[in-house]
């Protein structure tokens, strides 16, 4: 079964003005086999929300997300050095 993204027009534009990053390329960290899912605890009260951490060419790009039915929304996305962080503690600790 393939996942399917979604996410707001608007808020993908404003998040590449930004960040300099497109939610078209964030959605690539879901691919990276290293990747890290961790719950976010600081934002909204009315769902829940994630962040994904991982490396997308040279890169590691940190998405915050959300489930819903059939997709996973995108909400925002970054090079964030919190992110990189910790994906790369993550990752050598499995190595």
């Amino acid at each position: 079964m393939k996942i399917q993204f979604e996410w707001d027009d608007y808020k993908n534009e404003y998040n590449q003005q930004k960040h300099g990053v497109s939610f078209y390329e964030a959605q690539k960290a879901f691919g990276d086999p290293g990747r890290i899912i961790a719950i976010d605890t600081e934002h909204s009260q009315e769902e829940r929300r994630y962040y994904c951490f991982g490396k997308v060419g040279e890169h590691v790009i940190t998405v915050r997300f959300t489930y819903r039915e059939h997709s996973i929304r995108i909400i925002g996305a970054g090079y964030w050095r919190k992110g990189k962080k910790i994906y790369e503690e993550a990752q050598n600790k499995i190595h």
